[in-house]
């Protein structure tokens, strides 16, 4: 039988004044403009007997790879915004023991490029996943 995990996706350092938004479909869904703290994100996903992660957040890539997106700027709805940008954040490589029915799982993101500009592309989690407590 499927069950539902929780992923908490926390960008530590977001550039203040941006927006940012999950990727339902191919649109932004519920956009944050971030101020100078770090948010987040809940995303909720189906996990399936065989491991599958499904949802509407769930996108794939090959026969494995499971990643969900953050959509920036004006791909996240800001059409003044100076950048327009998508993070890509895997979460097909998220540890089995942990996905677990109900569980919240969290992961802490850099929230800024090189450049200070807002992290895209593949942004890889600046540590392991762990349990979280729920909100």
């Amino acid at each position: 039988m499927a069950s539902a995990v929780t992923l908490r996706l926390i960008i530590d350092d977001p550039v203040p004044g941006v927006r940012y938004s999950l990727q339902s479909d191919d649109l932004p869904f519920e956009p944050v403009t971030a101020g100078d703290g770090p948010i987040s994100f809940d995303v909720p996903i189906t996990l399936h007997p065989d491991g599958r992660m499904t949802g509407p957040f769930v996108r794939r890539e090959g026969p494995t790879r499971r990643f969900v997106y953050i959509r920036i700027g004006t791909s996240a709805g800001d059409h003044a915004s100076l950048w327009s940008r998508r993070a890509k954040i895997d979460i097909h490589d998220i540890p089995p023991a942990l996905l677990t029915p109900g569980a919240v799982l969290e992961v802490h993101l850099p929230g800024r490029g090189k450049d200070g500009s807002p992290a895209c592309a593949t942004v890889r989690p600046l540590g392991a996943w762990k349990t979280a407590s729920r909100r």
